[in-house]
């Protein structure tokens, strides 16, 4: 069986120790993948350090040529990548095409805008002139999670390389494998070596490692609150600055006035996408009185619809990545049915396939605002459902989490809609559609402990730089 290696300079590396790569799908052993640790971080941020001079002096022209052949390759490369992220994940094989569909935008997007990335000129006051630049941190660090590690690990990587950094990268050891053959593809497109380096390995080891290492410059973290919070104390005793994506408790706001043709496809997607293991599934479904009743009859029917199977057959809903999760969703839905109504799902289970991590499509009614299943991330197909009467309650409702990272309303009430998107605290707001995310040109980044920092768009570029200021005194 292949072992997946750590990516270092041009070198793949093979460590003494592996770890095994399970299938969701099964529960049956995947592959192996290297198990880094503190010797391999050091290697690849000495490898990453080596080449961030040239790297960063490379012509933006130039970059920007080598990032539109990665994205090219990894177009190239598509049915073989979904079909590896699908194994390694469990998501259904549709969505995991989108996934290599999106990792390929996030090269040849960031191969565009960065072209157009320029510093600011200065009003002059007579005796000075100023500018800004926008240059390179050095060597960025990446921990990259298990629900999305290609196209995650893509919209962080593409950003950062583009504007001259080198990137040493953690792949979550749940779903490494995706990771590694970008940086594979990479080398391929003519990337040098010591640009983007890949470490599998454990979080505790090759995650702590990189977390506190004093040769990297910037970090990013995509993942659960707990442990963002313990990346960022150890970056911090270095001051190194760090962006944060965490979780969230997305709410689809459902007024009496809403097309309910449209809402209840959108709204069943976005918790059962990747099988609800997205930090912006709408998880939390909040429905004025007047509809309720009809919307959760039509949900309940469109749950009982869903295809539940292994990813690679393309199903609906696939597993959930391991036992771990399983065994975590399991008792959150427990616990909830003892103080709230599962239409379907839950303890009422419905039939899932022999093997592997499935959890059925799960939707409460009657939850109260302040319920666990509606204030904490269950990371399942699982939506806890709420009713408001007025908009204030709605509004209070939908921020009443510690979370702010992505909302939607469904409202055909113009004045409805932009009161709305004013006064939610989140940091995508969508109004009768819905976005896991959004798109590429979509700035994305949360509101209170969903994180700070932002991706995506061209403001994932700034987040990768250190501004410059440059003031010249004009000769008398």
């Amino acid at each position: 069986m292949n072992v997946s290696p750590c990516v270092i300079g041009a070198e793949q590396i093979l460590t003494e120790d592996t770890l095994d790569v399970v299938n969701p799908s099964t529960g049956e052993l995947l592959g192996r993948t290297a198990r880094g640790t503190q010797v391999e971080v050091d290697a690849a941020v000495a490898a990453a350090r080596a080449a961030s001079e040239d790297w960063r002096h490379t012509p933006v022209a130039q970059r920007a040529e080598i990032l539109r052949r990665i994205g090219g390759l990894v177009t190239r490369e598509r049915e073989r990548l979904a079909l590896l992220e699908s194994r390694d994940t469990g998501k259904p094989l549709t969505q995991a095409r989108a996934d290599v569909d999106v990792a390929a935008r996030y090269f040849t997007y960031y191969a565009s805008t960065v072209e157009a990335f320029f510093g600011n000129s200065l009003p002059p006051d007579g005796e000075y002139i100023s500018y800004t630049r926008h240059e390179a941190f050095g060597v960025t660090g990446h921990i990259i999670p298990w629900n999305y590690p290609l196209q995650i690990g893509c919209r962080t990587i593409a950003p950062a390389i583009a504007v001259g950094n080198c990137s040493v990268v953690k792949p979550a050891e749940d779903a490494p494998l995706s990771v590694v053959e970008v940086a594979l593809l990479a080398l391929e497109a003519g990337l040098p070596a010591g640009v983007l380096n890949v470490v599998p390995g454990l979080g505790a080891e090759a995650g702590a490692a990189l977390s506190a290492h004093t040769g990297i410059d910037h970090l990013s973290f995509t993942g659960s609150v707990p442990v963002g919070s313990m990346v960022a104390k150890a970056a911090s005793d270095n001051v190194i600055p760090v962006a944060l994506e965490l979780g969230g408790k997305s709410p689809n706001i459902v007024f009496a006035d809403a097309d309910l043709d449209v809402a209840v496809p959108v709204i069943l997607k976005s918790f059962l996408q990747n099988a609800g293991q997205t930090c912006s599934a709408g998880s939390r479904l909040v429905v004025h009185d007047a509809v309720h009743g009809e919307l959760l009859n039509r949900l309940e029917k469109a749950v009982g619809d869903v295809r539940i199977g292994a990813g690679p057959a393309d199903p609906d809903l696939g597993p959930l990545i391991s036992q771990k999760q399983l065994d975590r969703v399991t008792r959150m839905v427990e616990r909830a049915a003892a103080s709230a109504d599962p239409r379907i799902g839950g303890p009422k289970r419905v039939a899932t396939p022999v093997g592997g991590f499935y959890f059925p499509p799960t939707v409460f009614d009657g939850v109260a605002p302040d319920h666990e299943i509606a204030q904490d991330e269950v990371f399942g197909p699982v939506v806890a459902v709420t009713t408001f009467d007025s908009t204030q309650q709605a509004i209070d409702i939908a921020n009443g989490t510690e979370y702010g990272l992505i909302s939607a309303v469904w409202t055909k009430d113009f004045a409805t809609a932009m009161t709305l998107t004013e006064e939610i605290r989140s940091g995508q707001v969508y109004v009768n559609t819905y976005g896991a995310g959004g798109g590429v040109e979509y700035t994305f980044g949360g509101f209170k402990k969903s994180g700070y920092g932002r991706e995506k768009g061209f403001d994932a570029l700034g987040e990768f730089c250190q501004t410059k200021s440059v003031v010249l005194k004009v000769a008398q």
